[in-house]
C-alpha cells in the first residue's frame, strides 16, 4: 500500500530546472482530495536575463546556488517548521530531475540527495513536464482520464492521462515549442523579453477581449499543421512568415495580435480534437504559457460548448514552482534511493 494511502504527508519540494530557484512544502491528506500548500517561495533571476534577452545557463546556475539555500530556509520558516521539528514534520523530499538546464538542475538534485541523506527521508524524483499538469491538484481534484496540455518556453506536449502514472503522449512540438516562438516573435517585434507576456499587452491593445473570445479573425499567418491528422505542433514556421510580414506591414501591434492569434488557435484546436477522440472526464492546462490570458478563455470557451471542466493552474503556479513538484510527488510517490537520483536534461513526459 503506497504511504499517502496511509497517512497524511509533508513533502519538502525542490524546482531548479531552468532560472527559478523554488522550495514549497505541501500537505496531502489523501489521493481524492487536494494538496495544500503549506509554503511557496520562488527566487527568479528573470530580471538579469532580460538583459540579455534570453536565459544564459551558466547564470543562471551561478544566481540558483546563490539562492538555494535561503529559499530552503524561507520555505520551512513560512511552512512553521524550525530546524529541530524536520525530522518529525517532514515526511519525504521531492526533486525536479528533468527534463531542463544540467547545471541548473544539479543544484537542486544535489542539494535534495543531502537533505534526504542526513534527515534519513524518502527521496521522490519528479518529471518537470508532469509536474505541470499536477499544478490543478491544488485546490481541486481533476476527474480522470483528463486530456493535458503542456505548454512552456522549452515544451508543448499533448498527453492523455489516464491515472496517476498512466500518461500516454499524444503529440508534441516537432520545432519550436510555443512559448520559444513567442520569445523569437517578440524580438522580431523589437518586444522585450520574456515574450509572451509583450505580445499579450501588444495585442490587448487591438482588440477588447471579449470582443475576440469565440470569433474568428481574418488571419495573415500561418497556423502550421492545423488542418493535419496528426496531434504533433511546430511553430518554427511563424516566424518566418512573421518576418515577412513586418517588413511588409510595419505594424508591431497588429501583428503581435495575430501571432497570439495563430499560436492560441492550433493549441486549442489540438486539445478540441483529443477531447473529441478519446472523451475524457476533464481538460488540463499547465506551463508558463497557460498564464496567457487569451488562451485561457479560448479554451474555456471551447469546453463550455463541449460541456467539459477545464482545469487551469492560477498564474503563480503556471511558471514554474515547486509547489507543482510537491503535488506530483505525492499523488505518484514512488521514491528511490537518494544514491540512484540523477539529473536528466533529455528527460521526456512519457
Amino acid at each position: 500500500m503506497r504511504l499517502w494511502l496511509k497517512f497524511s504527508m509533508k513533502i519538502l519540494a525542490i524546482e531548479t530546472s531552468c532560472d527559478e530557484t523554488a522550495a514549497a512544502v505541501i500537505e496531502g491528506v489523501a489521493v481524492t482530495k487536494p494538496v495544500r500548500i503549506l509554503s511557496n517561495v520562488v527566487a527568479s533571476s528573470e530580471e538579469m536575463h532580460r538583459q540579455t534577452g534570453g536565459i544564459v545557463p551558466e547564470v543562471a546556475s551561478r544566481e540558483q546556488l546563490k539562492a538555494i539555500i535561503p529559499v530552503l530556509d524561507q520555505a520551512l520558516a513560512e511552512a512553521r517548521i524550525s530546524k529541530s521539528e524536520i525530522r518529525n514534520k517532514i515526511d519525504a523530499v521531492a526533486v525536479t530531475v528533468g527534463p531542463g538546464l544540467i547545471g541548473s538542475l544539479l543544484v537542486g538534485v544535489e542539494t535534495a540527495r543531502a537533505l534526504a541523506y542526513a534527515w534519513n527521508k524518502p527521496l521522490i524524483p519528479v518529471n518537470h513536464l508532469v509536474a505541470h499538469l499536477y499544478a490543478n491538484w491544488v485546490g481541486a481534484v481533476p476527474e480522470l482520464p483528463a486530456v493535458g496540455l503542456v505548454v512552456s518556453g522549452g515544451h508543448t506536449e499533448l498527453v492523455l492521462m489516464k491515472d496517476h502514472g498512466k500518461l500516454e503522449l499524444l503529440g508534441r512540438t516537432r520545432d519550436d515549442a510555443a512559448g520559444e516562438c513567442f520569445d523569437k516573435c517578440a524580438r522580431l517585434l523589437g518586444l522585450p523579453y520574456p515574450g509572451g507576456p509583450a505580445i499579450a499587452a501588444a495585442a490587448a491593445k487591438i482588440l477588447k477581449r471579449s470582443d475576440l473570445v469565440g470569433k474568428q479573425q481574418s488571419p495573415t499567418l500561418p497556423r502550421p499543421l492545423i488542418r493535419e491528422n496528426t496531434y504533433d505542433f511546430s511553430f518554427s514556421g511563424l516566424k518566418t512568415a512573421l518576418r515577412l510580414a513586418s517588413l511588409a506591414q510595419g505594424k508591431p501591434r497588429e501583428l503581435a495580435h495575430e501571432v497570439q492569434e495563430a499560436i492560441v488557435e492550433v493549441l486549442v484546436e489540438r486539445v478540441v480534437r483529443a477531447v473529441e477522440e478519446f472523451r475524457p472526464r476533464s481538460v488540463l492546462l499547465g506551463g508558463g504559457v497557460a498564464a496567457n490570458l487569451r488562451l485561457r478563455e479560448e479554451l474555456d470557451h471551447r469546453c463550455q460548448m463541449l460541456d467539459l471542466r477545464l482545469f487551469i493552474p492560477p498564474k503563480e503556479l503556471c511558471t514554474d514552482n515547486a509547489v507543482m513538484i510537491g503535488a506530483a510527488a505525492f499523488y505518484n510517490y514512488s521514491p528511490i534511493p537518494w544514491q540512484k537520483v540523477k539529473a536528466n536534461p533529455g528527460l521526456e513526459i512519457v
